[in-house]
């Protein structure tokens, strides 16, 4: 039974359990996006994404917009993937198979190497595509593929690009501040990112880290007004946006990237999340609970499991609501074989035993 001081607890991939600290943040006054303490607020979120790896800081900048993640990689791809060239996306899952789409929306040349949900990046696809297509500029995969909870080897994929002379294009919406993400070693050029995942903000704010030579030398290639990356960098340079940006959530934004700061930054929220998905598996595997995908290649907080035998999706969700968790179901063709089960936010202790005890009365049915 839900005890009464505790919410919800949300285990889907985004949004997440907020924290009372980042909750109270938004009783604080409002705020008009054309006034001088928003464009100090907007400057000091996004000195604090740069700062949250290492290097970032110095040569990527953080653009900020008013939207969710999908926002964020949409900009990326309006404002930078060419129309001249051609930008190879590697998927393997509904979010890499999103960027295609994007693309094709926009009307740019791109390949597609699509690969099965469960399995890999197909890195040996991704050099032969390489070799033989010379037009091909940029690369573009997704680091944490949230259909079935698998990290991908963005290491590998940027070292090709380095090998190759392409820029690297990384939707880490759902890996940015709770998994390693090397910007220089990767050869990242641009990076999309939301506030209301890793960093335990509120859904309304998402961003881009553009490498700064970018900016400043580039041609935008959009065709859209308002994920022009372009023009938002150029005027928040000062602080200000070209467009009103989503103001309580920046607030949240800067509380909740305090938070992270406070709490030792991304090592250690990589760590709270292994320490807590790992539990499960190992909790979940007891009761008979089978993992869909082998245990390395998961993510630091994200597992997705094939459903028990007699249980539907539906039947789990609506127990467990009733319990006070919201899990996820299996996306596409997945909806009916597996569940997933995401362990970001301000997730106690206390609340993983109570979800696993839960379980437990589930599989005893």
């Amino acid at each position: 039974m839900k005890p009464e001081n505790r919410p919800v607890i949300l285990l889907n991939p985004g949004p997440v359990t907020i924290s009372e600290r980042v909750r109270a943040s938004l009783m604080k006054e409002d705020l008009c996006h054309r006034e001088p303490e928003f464009a100090a607020l907007v400057l000091d979120i996004k000195k604090r994404i740069r700062n949250i790896y290492q290097d970032s800081a110095a040569d990527y900048e953080a653009l900020l917009l008013s939207g969710s993640g999908t926002c964020a990689v949409e900009a990326m791809l309006q404002s930078l993937a060419p129309r001249g060239g051609k930008t190879l996306v590697v998927a393997n899952g509904i979010y890499g198979e999103r960027m295609a789409s994007m693309l094709e929306t926009q009307g740019k040349p791109f390949t597609l190497i699509k690969g099965g949900w469960p399995e890999p990046v197909n890195l040996t696809a991704v050099e032969e595509e390489l070799k033989k297509d010379a037009a091909i500029t940029h690369v573009a995969a997704i680091h944490h593929e949230t259909t079935t909870g698998r990290l991908n080897d963005c290491a590998a994929l940027g070292e090709l690009c380095g090998k190759y002379g392409k820029k690297f294009f990384v939707d880490a919406v759902s890996s940015f501040a709770g998994e390693e993400i090397l910007f220089a070693d990767w050869n990242i050029s641009a990076l999309a990112a939301t506030a209301n995942k890793c960093i335990h903000s509120i859904p309304g704010i998402c961003f881009v880290l553009v490498k700064k030579e970018e900016m400043e030398t580039g041609a935008s290639q959009a065709s859209a007004l308002y994920l022009d990356l372009y023009k938002i960098y150029r005027e928040q340079k000062n602080g200000f946006s070209p467009f009103t940006q989503a103001t309580h959530a920046c607030v949240a934004l800067e509380e909740a990237l305090k938070e992270l700061e406070d709490q030792g930054g991304w090592k250690s929220r990589r760590e709270r999340y292994r320490t807590i998905s790992r539990k499960l598996r190992k909790e979940f595997a007891a009761l008979g609970i089978e993992r869909f995908l082998p245990e390395e290649a998961y993510s630091s907080y994200m597992s997705s499991f094939k459903l028990p035998a007699g249980k539907t999706y539906q039947e789990l969700h609506d127990i467990l609501k009733k319990e006070g968790f919201v899990i996820y179901a299996g996306q596409g063709g997945l909806y009916h074989s597996i569940f997933r089960i995401a362990n970001m936010g301000d997730i106690l202790d206390s609340d993983v035993n109570r979800l696993i005890g839960v379980f437990k009365t589930i599989m005893k049915g």
